[in-house]
């Protein structure tokens, strides 16, 4: 990866355009311009120019940018041309649809390991992996190279998987528990929480309907008229 500072901004807007690229790359179009890059990202076109500057200038005027060649630099800044193996703790439904989730490989991420605490679901095969305890969680990142740890569990082992999975050597951890758990200073941390996600979106579904009520009272009401 190149040494070149990148904003931090930026890096969470670079996923947005190497999604929005991959699908005009399947559309069959050969180069995109910032508009309808932007466009496609949800994103201005200024901001485009901006954020891709720090890659370099990969951009022709009046042509746009090659897709191609601008999906390869995304992914290299976003380290996606390696593979990256993965490791899911917690196989609840939602640790079992993660493990199933296909669009990982696509991305450069390999999930190489399911670690649960309920005994019945060691030996288990999940999307081809087989299931283990959460004592092997140790020797697993050792043994796969284990790059980044998923937390998938209940609110209340969140904190303890994250410390086992800083312990065993893994410095990028998604937590999709909901709860805040905290890592050192040298491990990347995101979190996922999306009943937080819904409450945010019910409160603008809630403005909305509060803003259509007022709409309503304040409205003239139509004078009668007589037969």
């Amino acid at each position: 990866m190149s040494d070149r500072r990148i904003p931090e901004a930026t890096v969470a807007r670079l996923p947005l355009y190497h999604r929005a690229l991959l699908e005009t790359a399947e559309s069959g179009v050969g180069t995109v311009s910032s508009q309808d890059l932007a466009t496609r990202a949800g994103v201005n076109a200024a901001k485009v120019r901006k954020d891709l500057s720090h890659l370099g200038s990969y951009g022709t005027r009046g042509v746009g940018y090659e897709v191609d060649h601008l999906v390869h630099e995304i992914s290299r800044e976003l380290g996606l041309t390696q593979d990256w193996p993965v490791i899911i703790v917690g196989l609840g439904n939602l640790g079992q649809a993660l493990a199933n989730y296909r669009g990982f490989d696509a991305r450069g991420f390999r999930v190489a390991a399911l670690i649960d605490a309920d005994e019945k679901k060691r030996g288990r095969r999940v999307a081809g992996t087989t299931v283990e305890g959460l004592d092997a969680l140790e020797r697993v990142v050792a043994e796969r190279e284990i790059a980044v740890g998923i937390i998938a569990t209940p609110a209340g082992s969140a904190q303890e998987v994250a410390d086992l999975l800083v312990a065993a050597g893994v410095r990028s951890i998604l937590n999709f528990a909901p709860t805040v758990v905290t890592v050192p200073d040298d491990v990347s941390l995101r979190k996922v929480d999306l009943a937080m996600e819904l409450q945010i979106l019910s409160f603008y579904q809630s403005r909305r309907a509060d803003s259509s009520d007022t709409a309503d009272r304040d409205a003239p009401v139509p004078e009668a008229t007589g037969a």
